[in-house]
């Protein structure tokens, strides 16, 4: 069990405020007590809670945001949604983007002993458990977003449907060589992570396999990022094939997006030759005519700025996890029921 502020105290035999006074180098305390107070921590090795020394010197609180693609427009999204939530509160924001696999491990440990914030809001990922062990051990609150955990309170949409609505939609038209495109992650600690994307595709072979479409691997491909870059690679791969999809659906919309571009550029008509639906419902998606399945990418941020901020205010959460509903959205990219080429 973690040694508290509590424990200092009885060990020195003050009271918590001479514990804090100490902690926050105040000049109100003699040298013996302040002597034994800073015994008592050595000897409990008690590592004091970055949020209880900004509450007691009344400062601006902190509360870091653990990204993976500080491009990605979606986490944009959400981080605007964070932020104007947070901002309410009173509440600092640190962005801490996770685009480094050799830096992860030593910013994680730091973030786990209370060194740069008060609370945590991890966006897309899971946790490594030996990391929410030590978030818990230092009293420092994490909620996470865009992913269920099942050991943290969690904000989240259901991917795997998300992912059978977008491929249902496909079907519907008629298509049935349909293609699937997702980014690839690495979690923090190596493996691959709990990523949305792996239930979107979850998603997406329950519709085929309840339309009678046998899952065809050559038509799943993976990219390194959510770029458009990546799904003109991955758009230019999968055309290319002897018999390439009549459809692709993207895990995200700039995804979606640079499968676009990469048909325009090889004269290939959307949608008369290739339908398309991506996953997100960005800003750009709208200006595309971007078929989509639309997550409430602001509410997702809010309500884990809300979770997060109830927590560090040492407050019960009436809800651990907080389902958003999805919502397809059709554009001109998927098309309308017709013949589909062979």
């Amino acid at each position: 069990m973690a040694v508290t502020i509590y424990d200092v105290a009885k060990a020195a035999g003050v009271g918590i405020g001479t514990v804090s006074r100490v902690l926050n180098d105040n000049a109100n305390v003699s040298a013996q007590t302040r002597r034994k107070v800073l015994d008592a921590i050595e000897a409990l090795g008690y590592k004091p809670n970055f949020m209880a020394r900004n509450l007691s010197r009344a400062q601006l609180r902190t509360v870091g945001v653990v990204l993976s693609y500080l491009t990605n427009p979606f986490q944009v999204a959400v981080l605007q949604g964070i932020e104007q939530t947070l901002s309410q509160a009173e509440i600092d924001l640190i962005i801490f983007n996770l685009d480094s696999q050799d830096r992860r491990i030593a910013l994680l440990e730091s973030l786990s002993e209370g060194r740069r914030s008060d609370g945590l809001i991890v966006i897309s990922f899971s946790l490594p458990t030996t990391f929410i062990e030590r978030f818990r051990r230092y009293n420092i609150p994490v909620v996470v977003t865009d992913n269920q955990d099942a050991h943290l309170p969690s904000v989240f949409v259901d991917n795997i449907y998300g992912g059978y609505l977008a491929t249902s939609h496909l079907i519907r038209l008629g298509h049935r060589r349909i293609a699937y495109i997702q980014d690839h992650f690495k979690a923090p600690n190596g493996p691959d992570g709990n990523w949305p994307g792996l239930d979107r595709r979850r998603g997406y072979t329950k519709a085929l396999l309840e339309a009678g479409i046998d899952v065809d691997l050559s038509l799943i491909h993976e990219g390194d990022g959510h770029s458009r870059r990546r799904g003109w690679e991955t758009a230019s791969a999968l055309l290319s094939q002897p018999a390439p999809p009549t459809a692709i659906f993207a895990a995200s919309d700039m995804l979606a997006l640079g499968v676009m571009e990469y048909a325009q550029s090889q004269a290939i008509r959307i949608p008369q030759d290739l339908a398309l639906v991506g996953f997100d419902d960005i800003e750009l998606a709208s200006f595309a005519g971007l078929t989509t399945v639309r997550q409430p990418m602001h509410q997702m941020g809010s309500e884990a700025a809300r979770m997060v901020v109830e927590l560090m205010n040492g407050n019960s959460l009436t809800e651990h996890y907080r389902e958003l509903s999805l919502e397809l959205i059709v554009r001109n990219s998927s098309g309308t029921p017709q013949a589909i080429r062979s």
